[in-house]
Formats: structure tokens, C-alpha cells, sequence
């Protein structure tokens, strides 16, 4: 069984608790059914040289057949403000804003409208599809266009707007450059005939940056990409001069009752909601999540956080690739059984696609009761960085992927998938269609690498880690970033010991806080990645499941944030990396991100601390004449993919105890940005010491203590030779002694 697309669906909520209701949203153009079964997974990678996928059927309350219909997913955010009756009268207007467009040229889009697409009735500002900014009124069959000469220039602000003067039967288009010199200059005053009076379409809705599709339905088209910052609509006829002055103005009298909409979207930053300052109160509300927190037009540079100058941030960034919910029914529901155990979950769908098998599934987690362990272990579901990775698209978008991964892509169909169907929306890895970078992603939607069969990155090498506790015997308990998140250190506190996974990178500041917490009251933390502990994330304050990040200019990056743009939305916290908040993964774990290496895996070398007296409980049974880890499923080492090296400049203990490395990872080795201050030829792994996986132990306040292996290959070396190996050993040992209450 090969297909794995032919079904599609997600999980709502993403994490739920035993007794807790699940829906499943499904959609499959082609079927019209499939079996379905829920499964405990063990481990969700099939690669043969490893354990396999291995999977636990569960009995459901539900029909093992259910049917299917094709749900769409309509992406493109947007500001929508319910019809009114101020709207319907509307005859003389002015209408305009502030656009910084970023796709001029590519297709017709909408800037603001009241507009129906089946019949093309109403009126619309916008862009045609040369780039020239065009005001259009229609009814009954007749319109009437103005348009400037020039298409606007991508990324360029510009007051933009247009006026009818119903008593003159006249419109008129107006543009003007915010910076009008070396051939930026747009500013332009067109007026062509108009009608004397217009009838407006009934039941459609005022949208911001689209226009809807039809009357009475929340769907939309013509979206516009790009940044709008104070859109205005007037009840007279402006000149150019007297656009600007309503654009710039953010105080109004309540005199003027010809101000019928002076939208503010400084306000509400972290809320869908979008605030009308007239008397009008016509406000709106948000679709598909847009960028918000972004530089406006009168950004003058003194800041970079938009807490500091609300009013400099009035703009948002929409796209017309913007998905953060798919909208879908739900096809299935089903409430989790009291006695489920924890762990990482999913519905198995099956069925056959003409004479071919055809196999999909919809991951989702069961989380342990918050105050009621089951067990002293505890293993974190790192699903912020499930959704920091979710449906990336990079391996196809990324034009050195080859050069970096040191060989062919090997594509897969959820690759190809991806490419054919970029409605699904991306990761935070990959960019808009305008090239700025995905800030936002949410679990209300499939993903397609964050189930069984999925690439094997993330949630393919952690069920390697579960694997291996079901091996040796040993219970444990799953508990989610997301609880971390929103309970703090009460989530980790019942636990005598936590293990943190292959690669937990994307860290909010409520979960680095309750590890900070935990480590302190005496818990013990096994870090078994590498780069964890990196980026700074907001989980979004209102909406399940769903993150915010913002790249910034440091740290290891595929797209950089706009100047001016490092402050994340939800929260008004700086985002960018830990490292850069003053947090570096060292002063937690001990050891922090230093470089990648996907050419191949080491093995580690010894070191003195290992024959560190005391320390024979760790290295019991071990031989440390022998490399460690010489063996594993990602490059055939422990010692790879993404790495973490001890810098006590940076914060690693001063009584870590520095057991192994493995610093001979050849050219391959690529430091991290931040690693790089001056740039030579001696950077890379075969040149550089600082290039190296680190593997480090150190006691913590009351008898606690931390064990990191710096490594993202680690936990794909475990089950090599049936278990029987040092990594396991070692891995075994550590657990063992960390789930003794004794002092450490």
C-alpha cells in the first residue's frame, strides 16, 4: 500500500484526554468509503532496516465502513465586515488605503470591495492583472473602469484609493508614492465617466484584501497579496489630498457622519477581530489568520517591536495562500475510552483505488491526565514542533536541498502531493506565494508528515524512542508541549524522570520555564536530540493547536522576517532564537545547536569523564574502548542530522560532566549561522572543533539532573541488533538510574 493521500483528513482537538471527544474531518475526491481503524502506534516509520511500522488495533465504538465526500479547502485570508444598511445606501464615496502590494502583476486582486464575483455587480478597488491599480462599478449588466497607466511596484508603499462623484457622473483613481524618486514614483489622479446613481447587490459583505464569491456565503476570491494599513471608506467624494488626510488620520469627531469606515488593525493584534474607529462600528473579523504585527506605512525604524508603537504597526499581510482552518464537517466521531493508555495515536483508513490498495491515516495524541500519572515516566510529545514542520514543502522549494542533503531526492507521494496542492498550507519552513515567510500554523488542517508513513523527520524518529521502551518493558506516560504550554510545570512535576525526544526545537516561553521549574525542583530531564531548545514560539491565545514564529535575521533559516518584524503577534514577545532571548539551550540542557550534517552519522569517542568516579551506574556493561553508536538508521551513527556541542561561554554547567563526542564529521559538518562570526575556509566539520555532537551529564538543584546526547540520529540508533547495542545500553542505564528517587 503505497497511496497515501487518497484520503485526507485531521484530528479535532489534536490532543485529547481519555473520556475527551475526538472528531475526524475526512475528504477524498475519488472514494466513496473506506475501513476505518484506530491504532496505537509504536512505531510509525516503515523503513525495513529498522523495526518497521508497527501498529496496535483497537477495538472503536464507530462502523468500521464509513462513507466519504470531497471537502475543498478555499485558502486566501481576508477581512470580511457584515452587509449594514450604511453599506447598502452608499452612493458618493471615496474608498483607499495604504498598499505595500507584493504580487503585482500576477492575476487580478482586491484590495477592498463590496463586490459579488457570479454576477459582477457592486464595486471593487484593486489590482488588474498587469499590476495597475483599478476602480470598477457595476450593476445590472453595465460597469464603469478607471485605472492608473502604470502597475504598482512590489514592495513599495503607496496611498492608493479611488473616488465616485455621483452628482458629476465621474470616478477617478488616485496613487501616491511614499517615496517618489529614482523610479518609484506611481502618483497619478485618473478620472473617467461614472454612473449618476448605482443599486448595490444585496446581502453581500464589505471584504478587505478579496471579494466574495457570491450573496449570503462566507466564500471569497480575488485575493489580494500584500500589506494594507488604514483602509478608509467615506461617504463623498475625495480629492487625492483629502484621501491622505483620512488615510493618516486616527482620531475622528463624531460630528462627521459621513466617515462610514476607518479600520484600526493595530488593535486586537492577537484577536481575528479587525476594529472600525467610526461611529459606524462597522468592525470585521478575520479569515484564514493573515500576518498581523507588521511595519505599516509610517514605520519609521525606531523600533522593532510593535508593542513599543502600536500605531506604527497598523498593517496586516495577507496572502492568498493563507490556511488556518480547512473548514471541514466532521465525518466521524468518537469519544476516547477511560482505559486508553497515553501515546501517540491514529485512524487507519483503507481502501482500494481501482485494482490498487490504498492506505492513509490522521495522527492525534492521547494525553496523560494532568495530576494523575500512570507511570514515573514521562515522554513529551513535542507537537509544537510537529506544526513548526507541518507539510513542508522544502525538499521541492529549496533550491540547494540537493547540495545540502549531499545527494539525490528521493521524492515521495506526499511530496508530490504537496506540490500539486499547496491549499493544504505549509510549514514555517516554506514561504508564501510572495516570497515572505509562514509565520502561522495550525493543526486544523491535514498534515501530512505528522502520521505513520509520513517523512520520517520529527514524529517518524520519535516513535523510534517508543519503539524502544515497548522493547525493554518499560511503562511511561505521553504527555504534549501543548499542556506544558498552557499548565506550566504541574504537567512534569508527578514525573520522577522526562524525556525530551529527537528534536524538540520549538520552545514557547511557558514551556522553557516549567522545564526551568521541573529541573529545579529536582526532576530529571533526558534531552535525546539535537537542535532542541531553539526557536522562540506563541502559542496563539484563544485558538488550540496553533503557533506563531518569527524568524528574524539570526539562527539557522530558510526566509528572514521583514526589518521591523521580530515581535510575535499573539504575545508581543520578541521571537527569533532562544539564543538571542538570552536563553541558550546550554543553560538548560548543557549543550546547544552547533551545526548539521546530513552527508552521514559518527559514532562518539569517550572521554575522560566517563571513567568519572561515581559515574559507574552510567556506564555499566559499556565497553569505552569501543566508539559509541557506530550503527543507526539515520547516516549509520548516532551522531548526526542536526547537532549540539557544550560552550560554557554560552551556559553549560560548570559541574556537567563531559562524557563522549564525536567531532570528526568531516566537510559535511555545517555550522549554524550564529556559529560563523568571520568567514574563512576552515568552517566546516573537517577543519572545526566546534563542529561536534556533545554528550554531557550534570546534577541539578535537589538531587535532580539532566543527560543530553546532542544528536538528532540518536534515537534512530536504539534498536540496532534487536536493542542489543551501547546506545541502548547506555539510554537504559540513564533511565534506569534517573527513574531511582535517590539523590543524584
Amino acid at each position: 500500500m503505497t497511496d497515501t493521500t487518497s484520503v485526507l483528513g485531521y484530528a479535532w482537538p489534536l490532543v485529547a484526554s481519555p473520556g475527551e471527544e475526538i472528531t475526524f474531518q475526512l475528504s477524498s475526491p475519488t472514494l466513496p468509503s473506506a475501513e476505518a481503524v484506530l491504532v496505537r502506534v509504536r512505531c510509525g516509520d516503515p523503513d525495513p532496516n529498522g523495526p518497521g511500522l508497527r501498529l496496535e488495533e483497537l477495538p472503536a465504538s464507530f462502523d468500521r465502513t464509513i462513507g466519504l465526500t470531497h471537502q475543498p479547502i478555499r485558502p486566501g485570508s481576508c477581512a470580511v465586515v457584515a452587509d449594514a444598511p450604511p453599506l447598502s445606501a452608499l452612493q458618493s464615496f471615496t474608498v483607499g488605503a495604504f498598499l505595500w502590494p507584493t504580487l503585482p502583476g500576477e492575476r487580478i486582486q482586491t484590495v477592498l470591495s463590496r463586490w459579488r464575483g457570479d454576477t459582477k455587480e457592486g464595486w471593487r478597488l484593486g489590482l488588474d492583472e498587469t499590476g495597475r491599480l483599478e476602480f470598477v462599478l457595476a450593476m445590472q449588466g453595465k460597469s464603469w473602469r478607471v485605472a492608473t497607466t502604470e502597475p504598482l511596484l512590489s514592495r513599495e508603499w503607496v496611498l492608493a484609493g479611488a473616488a465616485w462623484d455621483a452628482d458629476a457622473g465621474r470616478i477617478r483613481i488616485m496613487v501616491r508614492s511614499a517615496d517618489p524618486q529614482a523610479g518609484r514614483d506611481r502618483s497619478q489622479v485618473v478620472e473617467a465617466e461614472g454612473p449618476t446613481s448605482m443599486r448595490w447587490p444585496e446581502a453581500t459583505p464589505l471584504a478587505i484584501a478579496a471579494h466574495a464569491s457570491t450573496a449570503g456565503k462566507e466564500t471569497f476570491e480575488g485575493f489580494y497579496d500584500g500589506k494594507i494599513d488604514r483602509p478608509r471608506l467615506y461617504a463623498a467624494a475625495e480629492t487625492l489630498d483629502g484621501l491622505h488626510r483620512l488615510c493618516e488620520t486616527t482620531s475622528f469627531p463624531t460630528t462627521d457622519q459621513r466617515l462610514l469606515g476607518a479600520w484600526d488593525f493595530s488593535r486586537g493584534m492577537a484577536t481575528d477581530q479587525v476594529t472600525d474607529l467610526s461611529t459606524q462600528h462597522l468592525h470585521g473579523t478575520l479569515r484564514q489568520m493573515p500576518t498581523r504585527a507588521v511595519t505599516g506605512a509610517n514605520w519609521d525604524g525606531s523600533t522593532d517591536r510593535w508593542t513599543d508603537c502600536p500605531a506604527q504597526y497598523g498593517a496586516i499581510h495577507f496572502h492568498s495562500d493563507d490556511v488556518a482552518d480547512a473548514e471541514w464537517k466532521p465525518t466521524l466521531r468518537f469519544r476516547v475510552p477511560t482505559d486508553w493508555k497515553s501515546g501517540f495515536y491514529a485512524l487507519r483508513l483503507r481502501a482500494m483505488q481501482g485494482a490498487e490498495p490504498v492506505e492513509s491515516f490522521v495522527g492525534f495524541f492521547v494525553r496523560a491526565e494532568i495530576g494523575k500519572p500512570t507511570s514515573k515516566l514521562a515522554f513529551v510529545a513535542s507537537t509544537a514542533t510537529f506544526l513548526a514542520y507541518a507539510n513542508s514543502a522544502l525538499r521541492l522549494d529549496q533550491v540547494h536541498a540537493e547540495a545540502m542533503l549531499e545527494g539525490l531526492l528521493t521524492l515521495s507521494r506526499d511530496d508530490a502531493y504537496l506540490q500539486e496542492h499547496r491549499e493544504l498550507g505549509l510549514s514555517t519552513y516554506d514561504t508564501h506565494a510572495d516570497g515572505s515567510g509562514w509565520n502561522i500554523s495550525s493543526a486544523r488542517r491535514p498534515i501530512l508528515n505528522m502520521r505513520p508513513r509520513g517523512n520520517v523527520f520529527n514524529y517518524g524518529n520519535d516513535t523510534h524512542f517508543i519503539d524502544w521502551l515497548e522493547a525493554i518493558g518499560q511503562d511511561y506516560d505521553i504527555v504534549t508541549d501543548d499542556d506544558i504550554h498552557r499548565h506550566g510545570v504541574q504537567v512534569l512535576k508527578p514525573y520522577t524522570c522526562v524525556v525530551t525526544g529527537s528534536h524538540p526545537e520549538y520552545i514557547s516561553r511557558e514551556i522553557w520555564e516549567a522545564f526551568d521549574a521541573y529541573q529545579r525542583g529536582g526532576g530529571r530531564h533526558m534531552y535525546l536530540g539535537g537542535n532542541g531548545f531553539y526557536w522562540r514560539i506563541a502559542y496563539h491565545p484563544t485558538v488550540p493547536h496553533t503557533i506563531e514564529m518569527r524568524r528574524g535575521m539570526t539562527g539557522l533559516r530558510t526566509w528572514e522576517g521583514e526589518a521591523g518584524e521580530t515581535a510575535l503577534a499573539f504575545t508581543g514577545e520578541p521571537s527569533s532564537t532562544w539564543r538571542s532571548n538570552g536563553r541558550p539551550p546550554q543553560r538548560l540542557v548543557g549543550v546547544g545547536f552547533d551545526a548539521q550534517v546530513f552527508t552521514h552519522s559518527s559514532p562518539y569517542r569517550w572521554l575522560d569523564g566517563a571513567r568519572a568516579p561515581g559515574l559507574g551506574w552510567l556506564t555499566a556493561g559499556i565497553d569505552l574502548d569501543t566508539p559509541l553508536g557506530d550503527f543507526g538508521l539515520r547516516g549509520n551513527g548516532a551522531a548526526g542530522v542536526e547537532i549540539d556541542r557544550v560552550d560554557f561561554s554560552l551556559g553549560t554547567p560548570p559541574g556537567t560532566v563531559w562524557l563522549a563526542t564525536a567531532d570528526r564529521l568531516g566537510y559535511g559538518g555545517t555550522p549554524a549561522p550564529e556559529e560563523i562570526r568571520t568567514l574563512h575556509r576552515g568552517v566546516m566539520g573537517d577543519q572545526n572543533a566546534q563542529v561536534r555532537a556533545d554528550l554531557v551529564f550534570f546534577p541539578t538543584a535537589n538531587g535532580g539532573a539532566v543527560f543530553s546526547t546532542g544528536s538528532i540520529a540518536w534515537v534512530c540508533a536504539l534498536s540496532h541488533n534487536d536493542y542489543d547495542n551501547n546506545v541502548s545500553r547506555l539510554t537504559r542505564n540513564v533511565l534506569k538510574r534517573f527513574l531511582d528517587p535517590a539523590p543524584l
